[in-house]
């Protein structure tokens, strides 16, 4: 579970600071930092599994897949920054399981994960530059500090169930020898001396290398930050059966999503499922799936012997069955999103972009609720039916907007800074409300303003005249729905309620 990330130096990240809690939800409009806060968090998972270089030819650049990879460092004009900088502040598992099958058991489950990365100019390569290893280190986090660190609203019963043992040094460090820096990986695992790395010289983080036995906690915190993905539900993979031999588990582009419900259902133990009866199973996403479509009355999976297929089946309340691929894009993946919460493996952070997109807006406020379902319950203790899961989202959304809770919601802007030379540029920033968690974490820093909301509550304005159907100008545009007489009183009663969001 990521509680805070620092981040510097990636892309329109300018120191920046953000405290999450189980579930968050960053509004903005366009072309602000929204996604490029998601992608500091998919980097630095990509990092704890792959190559430096690997990790950013992934990441999503101005163009799409990145070319050139000086363009994650923020720039001002032509001048680019020498480094990037992330720390990030977590609550790991108790246990994991290493790539050979190995279980580890940590010393520490309340960890901060710092990493300093650079350029450097190599005419010799494709991209005319590579990236380089400046520092890296990996601490524990004191639980006496816990209430401090973890600001969110929860439970001390939930807290006992997820922090537990204790550490006097670090996991990963860097010292400077000679000049050079050298990272050091403590083996908390067996008795031995720190193994040191030339920092230079690593294609890749040491903490993408442990294993369960000489590094416990690095490789829990490796399996923590390897599980952080990115949500990008795709209605043909949505869409697409399985055959007998899938491995359950959706992924993240929503692929396998019948091998997932037919296992939940078939195999509970397999799964870790409580109480799995197969009709319980279905039946339950049944019920889920009818507060979004109300004509649903049964939701299965149909086994195909011949063609040893699964497929996704829904039947109406008139008894028709229809298979996945006639069901809209809305339905797949409010239906995805219900097998991700009952699935007790499916942990870790997930991070979703604009969760609304093919939802008409009726519906938005069932996926909404859905979403904060698949989160952790902080108030009582991780359990099988209740696994350290946590949720972001981003959206420019009104109707997102207003339906989650105040203290969930963090508002993306651009804010003008001054570098240390005095170049001035706009970067990332992340706002929280008045009266909200957020803000008695970090009092010194000001909230955003309750009248930058009302972007969200109140209808675009725009102008009076325009060009007409006929094509000429000057003349009154012809009107809109949101021009109504009718329209623009209801419009009133509704951004009249909340009296108190205004300067």
């Amino acid at each position: 579970m990521l509680t805070r990330l620092k981040v510097s130096g990636f892309k329109n990240l300018v120191n920046a600071d953000v405290r999450f809690g189980p579930f968050t939800c960053i509004a903005g409009p366009n072309a602000v930092g929204k996604s490029n806060l998601f992608d500091a968090i998919r980097f630095l998972g990509l990092l704890a599994n792959d190559t430096l270089m690997n990790a950013a030819s992934l990441v999503r650049s101005e163009g799409g897949r990145t070319g050139d990879i000086r363009s994650l460092f923020h720039r001002v004009g032509d001048t680019y920054d020498e480094k990037m900088t992330f720390e990030a502040e977590m609550i790991i598992p108790k246990e994991a399981i290493d790539d050979l099958g190995q279980k580890a058991s940590a010393k520490i489950t309340l960890v901060r994960y710092q990493l300093t990365i650079g350029y450097r100019a190599d005419e010799s390569l494709p991209t005319l530059g590579s990236l380089v290893l400046l520092k890296e280190e990996l601490h524990h986090i004191n639980l006496g500090d816990a209430p401090t660190v973890l600001r969110f609203p929860h439970s001390k019963e939930w807290r006992r169930s997820v922090l537990s043992g204790r550490r006097t040094s670090p996991f990963i460090s860097t010292k400077e020898d000679g000049g050079k820096s050298v990272v050091r990986l403590s083996q908390d695992g067996v008795q031995g001396m720190p193994k040191s790395f030339l920092a230079a010289n690593l294609p890749r983080t040491l903490l993408s290398t442990v294993n369960a036995t000489e590094s416990p906690t690095a490789l829990i915190v490796r399996r923590e930050m390897q599980a952080w993905q990115s949500l990008q539900l795709e209605p043909a993979a949505l869409r697409e059966p399985d055959s007998f031999t899938t491995s359950p588990g959706m992924l993240a582009d929503g692929s396998h999503l019948p091998a997932t419900l037919y296992y939940l259902a078939r195999f509970p133990d397999v799964m870790g499922q409580r109480n799995g009866d197969q009709l319980l199973i279905y039946d339950r996403v049944t019920r889920r799936l009818s507060e979004f479509i109300d004509d649903i009355t049964a939701v299965g999976v149909d086994r195909d012997p011949k063609r040893e297929l699964l497929t996704l089946q829904l039947t109406e309340r008139d008894g028709t069955t229809y298979s996945a691929r006639s069901l809209s894009d809305g339905t797949l993946r409010f239906l995805a999103l219900t097998v991700l919460d009952i699935n007790p493996n499916a942990g870790g952070l997930i991070c979703m972009e604009e969760p609304e997109n093919g939802i008409h807006p009726s519906r938005i406020p069932a996926i909404i609720d859905l979403l904060q379902d698949i989160v952790c319950d902080v108030e009582y203790p991780v359990e099988a039916d209740n696994p350290l899961r946590q949720v972001i989202i981003n959206t420019h959304s009104p109707v997102v907007v207003n339906q989650v809770p105040d203290d969930s919601l963090l508002v993306a802007e651009l804010r003008e800074t001054v570098d240390h030379s005095g170049a001035r540029f706009k970067a990332a920033h992340f706002g929280w409300l008045p009266d909200t968690w957020r803000e008695h974490s970090d009092p010194d820093i000001r909230p955003v303003a309750r009248g930058q909301l009302l972007a969200y509550l109140n209808p675009v304005l725009r102008p009076e005249f325009g060009q007409t159907e006929s094509g000429q100008e000057g003349e009154r545009r012809t009107r809109r729905v949101v021009d109504r007489d009718d329209i623009r009183q209801l419009q009133f009663a509704l951004t009249s309620q909340p009296a108190s969001i205004s300067e």
